[in-house]
């Protein structure tokens, strides 16, 4: 499953993230974690302090990825409203849902605010940077000055979180397809 010149810590993380995203960390056995990633036993213990602290690794590594993929679409060409709708429309595995929204479900991690964290701040990343850009947009008069970069931003997020729920609920991705037009329609610039 994964590359053999790949090492054990980097295995662990990965299969760990696999996990989380499939199963939730109670879910998350460490023997699934093991089986996996093909690791030895009492590697996971070898190379982190337990569960949490390995947990922690791969939610730190997926916020990142997360954040990496998001600024690669809205740091883009194009203009504010264009941006928007290449993070909107960017491929995605709308049936999985998002691996960092997904961890907000999980009472595991939202009760620990050690793993909480990376979570809370790659939301708070998204909004500032979605919000930085509404109001380039409104600079740039291709949003309505009465727009509130800030709330746009929270609808975007939670378009994009609503969508992966509305989809998986219903086992298609149309709903979060049709969510996203929805809000499109209503940013498009009248200009």
């Amino acid at each position: 499953m994964y590359s053999e010149g790949m090492s054990t810590p980097e295995r662990l993380i990965e299969s760990t993230r696999a996990l989380l995203w499939e199963r939730g960390y109670v879910g998350t056995s460490p023997k699934a974690i093991l089986e996996r990633s093909g690791a030895g036993q009492g590697s996971m213990y070898h190379h982190f302090k337990g569960k949490p602290d390995l947990a922690l690794a791969a939610i730190r590594r997926t916020a990142e990825e997360l954040r990496a993929t998001a600024e690669a679409v809205l740091s883009a060409p194009g203009t504010p409203y264009e941006r928007i709708e290449g993070y909107l429309r960017r491929e995605r595995e709308v049936l999985r849902g998002c691996p960092v929204g997904r961890l907000t479900m999980d009472p595991e991690i939202v009760a620990s605010e050690q793993l909480r964290a990376p979570v809370d701040e790659t939301l708070d990343w998204l909004r500032e940077r979605l919000a930085g850009i509404v109001e380039e947009g409104k600079e740039q008069g291709q949003f309505a000055p009465g727009l509130d970069g800030e709330e746009i931003a929270a609808t975007i997020v939670a378009t994009v979180q609503g969508g992966y729920v509305l989809a998986r609920a219903s086992g298609s991705p149309a709903a979060f397809d049709t969510g996203v037009r929805g809000l499109l329609a209503l940013l498009r610039p009248t200009v």
